[in-house]
């Protein structure tokens, strides 16, 4: 395996660690919000056990949302491509400006090696400006002109 092979799979190991970790931490939350939701098994509750209980419920229902959506970040970076390539499509690591990112689902800051990068989504408008370059090509994104130094 080449260093750039390597670096490749570095790229993509720490992105998917990072997404299921936020996933498991998004899932934990979601866990305690229904389990308090739950009035028990008695057959009488007094008013303020049911409201309490709706109200926790709802709550719970909130914390459904970023776990589907954690779900979906998963699913979509075990089905991207992030074999080596000369441009910037899903999968491919891409830098400019010095900075890093990794095209395939939205991320904060991730470390690899001792680089930074960050996830950005196929919709986008950064990847709009650049999806199809390749290292050495320039474009403009609001309004400053930019090289891509280095595809992956």
């Amino acid at each position: 395996m080449t260093d750039r092979a390597a670096l490749k799979k570095a790229i993509h190991d720490r992105l998917m660690a990072s997404e299921e970790g936020e996933l498991a931490v998004a899932m934990t939350h979601y866990e305690a919000h229904l389990s308090q939701s739950q009035t028990g098994d008695h057959d009488l509750h007094d008013t303020d056990d049911q409201v309490a209980s709706r109200e926790s419920r709802d709550l719970a229902a909130a914390f459904d949302a970023p776990v589907q959506a954690h779900h979906a970040k998963v699913d979509a970076i075990e089905n991207t491509d992030f074999s080596l390539t000369d441009y910037v499509r899903p999968g491919a690591a891409v830098s400019f400006n010095n900075r890093h990112f990794v095209v395939c689902v939205a991320t904060a800051r991730f470390d690899v090696i001792g680089t930074t990068y960050m996830g950005i989504s196929t919709g986008s408008p950064i990847y709009e400006a650049i999806a199809g370059l390749h290292a050495g090509d320039r474009f403009t994104f609001q309004g400053s002109e930019l090289e891509i130094s280095d595809v992956l």
